[in-house]
């Protein structure tokens, strides 16, 4: 046996020791609590049948409310990342400015959507601005970091071919760095939307506007029949928008839609 099997079977043993331990401290293990716990939830299944159709008006307006939330929050989100990962991608900047740069995208990162939405009803008050000015926080935390992952990993040679033209941040950027990262840019920007739009849909707990505004008010009205009837318009809404997604990512992102490196090229070559 190798060294790397046995530690390999070391980690494993070590994972599932952990995992043992956490389930009998959350009481995951006692029979006495899950069981009782196990009734309870087929009890709450029972209460969401059937769902009541007489408020699906209220929540479609409600729904649309929570996309426009998810479109406005990702957007903003992303005109602030670009930059910002611009800043932060360490073959164009030093060490003091991308350091500072990543500890900003990780502050940002650390705090919740929801906790966001929090601090901007604070200031905006009760409704959707709030939600997607949340979303749009927790979207510069995520894709400023996927971003200056993504503009670091472009291929080196790419980037000392349009040294040679220009030393210029910005033209390197636009030129090659940009052109280069533009499918990843583009799929973590889409992925970043559908994650947004399951975010925006608890936003209304804290009073951020949305569909979430209502499933807590049927839980707290005890209003299950609501709540489902709720729950099944935002699947279908998500399933939809995953599926549009998908479709869009397989035209933009086709091979055939990526840009070459020629024309890229060309686009700084100094004038004859």
């Amino acid at each position: 046996m190798t060294n790397r099997t046995a530690i390999s079977r070391l980690v494993y043993a070590a994972v599932a020791a952990a995992l043992a331990v956490s389930l009998y401290r959350m009481e995951l293990l006692d029979p006495s609590v899950v069981w009782p716990a196990t009734e309870r939830l087929a009890e709450f299944v029972t209460l969401l049948f059937p769902p009541d159709w007489d408020v699906l008006g209220t929540l479609i307006d409600a729904m649309i409310e929570t996309i426009e939330i998810a479109f406005v929050g990702t957007l903003l989100g992303f005109l602030i990342a670009v930059p910002l990962a611009f800043l932060g991608t360490r073959t164009l900047f030093p060490g003091p400015v991308t350091g500072a740069v990543r500890i900003v995208v990780g502050s940002v990162r650390t705090i919740p959507s929801l906790l966001w939405a929090i601090i901007f009803v604070i200031g905006f008050g009760l409704g959707p601005a709030a939600g997607a000015l949340g979303v749009a926080m927790y979207t510069v935390g995520y894709l400023g970091k996927l971003y200056y992952e993504a503009f670091e990993a472009v291929d080196a040679e790419v980037l000392e071919a349009v040294r040679s033209v220009s030393k210029d941040r910005a033209q390197l950027f636009s030129f090659a760095i940009l052109p280069e990262a533009a499918n990843a840019v583009l799929s973590q920007l889409l992925f970043m939307f559908e994650y947004n739009i399951r975010a925006s849909s608890i936003m209304g707990f804290v009073g951020a506007g949305g569909i979430g505004f209502y499933i807590i008010g049927y839980i707290q009205l005890l209003q299950y029949e609501n709540l489902l009837t709720a729950l099944i318009v935002t699947f279908v809404v998500v399933m939809a928008i995953d599926y549009a997604s998908m479709r869009l990512r397989s035209l933009i992102l086709s091979p055939a839609a990526r840009p070459g490196r020629a024309p890229v090229l060309a686009g700084i070559a100094p004038a004859g």
